[in-house]
């Protein structure tokens, strides 16, 4: 079976060989929600592999609530571990280097914990309200500065739904939709402006997708504060967004009080 640190190779031969244009793609971006994404990043064969790997439905956690209708997995000994390979393969120096480099971000660090990370999928109906992801790691001591999402669902289309949505211009503006694609890596900025999201999925079919997240000692924006994980509904959603504020403003009284929560985040890799 191929290992982490092969595919970190396969991954930054890719990147490496697209730099500069994704550096650009990147700049033309940053002062809004800085992202890149990158087509066929590694061999379709191998993709395909983790694709058929990934658990069942009835072997994850569904998440839901108000705010979100997912499944995710984290506790990575459980599974193939093709998963586990791929997953911490984008946590190789060499991976983390290169796209500190096409950031201009020195000084990333990944989450071995992988918190809030890991696996996620998402079947009909499913979908993640906008929101801002939480602006620390579990310890509250990094920031969260990078989103790496790593799509490996077949043959998925645009018109299947559950794509990401990116709204530079506020949740008063309109998204960007980016296609939940087979074999496509994106990655995108988090900060206190990063709204994003992700669409209902309309097929009888199931969106697989690797997420990681990277921090560092200090945030991507000078203005950003501490924030818990922020949900708001979309714009026609009228009623439903004054009942996420209120759930907001009711998590945030909470973590005032209790820095690190009232309890300890399940969604994390115990090893």
């Amino acid at each position: 079976m191929i290992n982490r640190k092969e595919i970190a190779i396969l991954i930054t031969e890719k990147l490496t060989l697209q730099k500069s244009a994704l550096k650009t793609r990147f700049l033309l971006n940053k002062n809004t929600i800085g992202f890149f994404y990158v087509d066929e990043l590694l061999p379709s064969d191998l993709v395909r592999e983790i694709h058929k790997n990934f658990p069942k439905i009835e072997e994850t956690k569904h998440r839901k609530n108000i705010r979100e209708n997912k499944y995710v997995a984290y506790q990575m000994n459980k599974y193939h571990p093709l998963l586990e390979e791929v997953i911490y393969a984008f946590q190789e120096e060499n991976v983390v280097s290169c796209i500190a480099e096409i950031c201009n971000a020195p000084d990333i660090l990944p989450d071995e914990n992988l918190y809030a990370g890991g696996l996620s999928l998402m079947t009909k109906g499913n979908h993640l309200s906008p929101h801002l992801d939480n602006s620390h790691d579990k310890n509250r001591q990094l920031w969260r500065v990078f989103n790496l999402l790593f799509y490996v669902a077949p043959d998925w289309r645009l018109e299947n739904g559950g794509n990401l949505e990116l709204w530079p211009n506020g949740l008063e503006g309109e998204p960007i939709e980016i296609i939940s694609k087979f074999n496509r890596l994106v990655v995108m900025a988090t900060h206190q402006k990063s709204w994003h999201s992700v669409n209902k999925v309309l097929v009888d079919d199931v969106r697989c997708c690797v997420s990681n997240y990277y921090f560092s000692e200090k945030p991507l924006l000078h203005s950003d504060d501490f924030h818990i994980t922020t949900f708001r509904a979309r714009p026609s959603e009228k009623s439903r967004d004054l009942i996420l504020k209120a759930d907001n403003h009711l998590r945030s009284a909470v973590r005032k009080v209790f820095k690190k929560g009232i309890r300890e985040n399940p969604h994390q890799y115990k090893k």
